[in-house]
């Protein structure tokens, strides 16, 4: 299928999401934000891999949200008077938006961003979201919505404060200045950082290719759970994670990554289920 935003490919059970308006900065239009949850929900509930890599054409990963999208009447009611404006505002625009990168949240196989240049706004919005960040050496993060007269408000905030100090985000926000990729492994975002782009995607394939190895239902189970016990008590995550063995566990998939590990080769596991045979 092709995408006005996006380029997708598939290999090794790892699917490759490609922004690829590089003349436009990805700037993160209309088309953006029904392309990226439809890519990411067709791969997720059609099993098509089973790691996501998001990266990114051009010397910056995103400008971030294209702010003329507001400058249409994207909130419904062109009076901004009226009481419904608000409203229509928040349902027609605000949450589509926020959804998109929820998406990448709810999708059951690991999700990682390898990030090159600048990461502006939404592009802030959109990795944080990512089960893991990659950068290279150019690279940097920036809440840019402060300088336009914004408040981040697609996922920035809630998600990025599980990986940076809370004073360090603040200072980020108010300031709108720009993190380098050290600084950014160094605050615990990104996972590591690589001289070059091409160094970058070589090492962020790899580390999915391995991923891909392993059994997909215990991934996802991995997945799950630490999401979970992000936002929950010890005690809950503990209750969460007995439940989740007791009815999720496979005695033929752990028997057959065992002898595979102790025999050398890839194991043979089975796929996740498409979600249209479980009627979601």
């Amino acid at each position: 299928m092709k995408y006005k935003c996006f380029e997708v490919s598939f290999s090794n059970n790892i699917a490759h999401v490609v922004m690829n308006r590089p003349e436009k900065r990805n700037a993160m239009v209309k088309d953006f934000w029904t392309e990226l949850p439809a890519i990411i929900r067709d791969i997720d509930d059609n099993s098509k891999a089973r790691v996501i890599v998001i990266s990114s054409t051009g010397p910056v990963f995103s400008a971030g949200i294209d702010i003329g999208m507001f400058a249409s009447d994207i909130g419904g009611s062109s009076d901004k008077n009226s009481p419904q404006y608000g409203l229509e505002f928040y349902n027609n625009n605000v949450l589509p938006l926020q959804n998109s990168f929820t998406a990448i949240e709810q999708c059951r196989i690991p999700v990682i961003a390898a990030i090159q240049g600048g990461c502006y706004g939404g592009g802030v919005d959109l990795i944080t979201a990512c089960d893991m960040r990659f950068g290279t050496n150019d690279s940097f993060i920036t809440i840019f919505e402060i300088n336009v007269g914004m408040t981040a408000d697609v996922g920035t905030f809630p998600r990025i404060l599980n990986h940076m100090p809370e004073g360090v985000v603040r200072e980020l926000a108010y300031t709108g200045r720009k993190m380098p990729a050290v600084e950014c492994k160094e605050r615990g975002l990104f996972n590591n950082v690589y001289e070059n782009k091409e160094k970058m995607i070589s090492s962020v394939m790899a580390i999915a290719k391995e991923i891909a190895t392993k059994p997909p239902l215990a991934v996802y189970g991995c997945k799950r759970i630490i999401t979970y016990s992000r936002d929950h008590t010890t005690m809950d995550t503990l209750d969460n994670i007995a439940v989740w063995n007791m009815s999720m566990l496979s005695p033929s998939e752990m028997t057959e990554a065992m002898v595979s590990t102790k025999q050398k080769r890839q194991g043979q596991f089975t796929e996740l289920p498409k979600k249209k045979n479980l009627g979601i």
